[in-house]
């Protein structure tokens, strides 16, 4: 086994990456179905898959965070601060500006278009919306706040699912400015005993303490500003990435207790199912809220440690597929939830059986993805609007 701690790359994490954006893109076909809110819902919305859903929600974007911080460091032990922020801008930001104008308003366009057809006057304004594109697109743009219902207005133009893009540019950002300080004072994991208590034992307690205080206050909105309860908890794991991303030493804690961490991960997830169970929308006593948000990060915290030890023990090697797919990530991410929307609302209304239904918006979105990878990364001027680096050319030729 290979390992890459203190080179350029983190293979296994690499892995860890793709395989966990990939799961991202299942879970966002997963909430066209769940009775959860969405921009779109299918007709046959249902809480089936809800328990399923649940399995990987309460970790899946938090591991995301890490690998972010992880790769972070690797990028700012090589630069100046200037360098870091000049260079994580760049990638993340166009994408970003891009994504808001160019690839997110299909899926507001097709939020409004079902909110039109199922609540008709329940829009406050529904001659705002006529169904044209471009007089939708005019309105997107330029901030319009008419489309509003009960539960409030359409904020346009948004960045829906691109606001982890967003969260990780504003966290680098300041990482960056704080660099110059946090490079003299030599950033490293504690060693020994102390160190694996911590690393085990310290962010389960963070994500719990923030669960209990910081949730039931400020929920989650992915809206930046105040989005309080989700800067502790991503911000937070970002960071601990960041910090321990040099040092091997809770990584090979993981790898070694990976299957213990996988348990408690399925402990925790037992008894949350349970207090769901049993509780359900009910007002549940303050103290078994407590104990089962404690649970709740418990499955959050262990499926992590799990995943690191994992991908530290088996996904080490490299390949020209982890090559490929390192690359092809990120505009797969970009472009996915669109390709979700769009499928899923028309084929939605053909009433197909579920299961062909199903399986017709993951291919139709795994095609959209790689034929939108395919044409965008051999055409430099879409490039860096998609977070890919340099040409075409010089990527094939350093690929082989």
């Amino acid at each position: 086994m290979t390992t890459t701690d203190t080179h350029d790359r983190r293979i296994d994490l690499d892995w860890l990456r793709i395989g966990a954006f990939a799961l991202l893109i299942l879970y966002h076909v997963g909430m066209f179905y769940v009775t959860w809110d969405w921009h779109v819902k299918s007709a046959r919305a249902s809480d089936a898959v809800e328990p399923l859903m649940q399995l990987v929600n309460p970790w899946r974007l938090s591991l995301l965070f890490l690998i972010s911080g992880v790769a972070t460091r690797f990028i700012a032990d090589k630069t100046t601060a200037k360098g870091l922020a000049v260079s994580r801008f760049d990638r993340l930001f166009w994408p970003l500006l891009f994504g808001m104008f160019v690839i997110v308003p299909p899926q507001s366009y097709y939020e409004l278009r079902e909110a039109a057809a199922h609540v008709g006057a329940a829009l406050s304004d529904p001659s705002s919306f006529t169904g044209d594109w471009w007089s939708f697109y005019f309105r997107y743009a330029t901030g319009y706040a008419g489309w509003c219902d009960a539960d409030g207005c359409l904020t346009v133009p948004t960045w829906n699912h691109l606001w982890f893009v967003a969260y990780v540019l504003v966290y680098t950002l300041v990482l960056a400015a704080l660099w110059p300080l946090l490079r003299r004072s030599d950033l490293r994991w504690p060693a020994g005993a102390a160190g694996s208590v911590l690393f085990l034992v310290a962010p389960w307690l963070y994500l719990w303490a923030s669960r209990a205080a910081l949730f039931p206050v400020f929920g989650s909105t992915h809206a930046l500003t105040d989005d309080w309860y989700n800067h502790a908890v991503y911000g937070g794991i970002f960071l601990l990435g960041f910090v321990m991303a040099k040092t091997p030493a809770p990584f090979d804690l993981a790898m070694r207790l990976r299957w213990a961490a996988l348990m408690l991960a399925l402990v925790g997830y037992g008894v949350s199912q349970a207090f769901t169970l049993r509780w359900g929308d009910a007002e549940a006593p303050a103290l078994e809220l407590l104990v089962a948000r404690g649970f709740r990060e418990l499955q959050a915290w262990m499926a992590i440690v799990a995943l690191l030890g994992f991908a530290r023990r088996h996904w080490n090697r490299d390949s020209p597929l982890r090559r490929y797919l390192t690359e092809a990530i990120f505009p797969f991410y970009i472009l996915h939830q669109t390709a979700i929307v769009v499928i899923a609302y028309h084929l939605d209304k053909l009433s197909l059986p579920l299961a062909l239904e199903v399986a017709l918006v993951i291919a139709g979105t795994a095609a959209v993805c790689w034929g939108g990878f395919e044409v965008v990364r051999r055409i430099s001027v879409l490039r860096p609007m998609f977070g890919l680096k340099g040409s075409f050319r010089r990527q094939a030729n350093a690929a082989r």
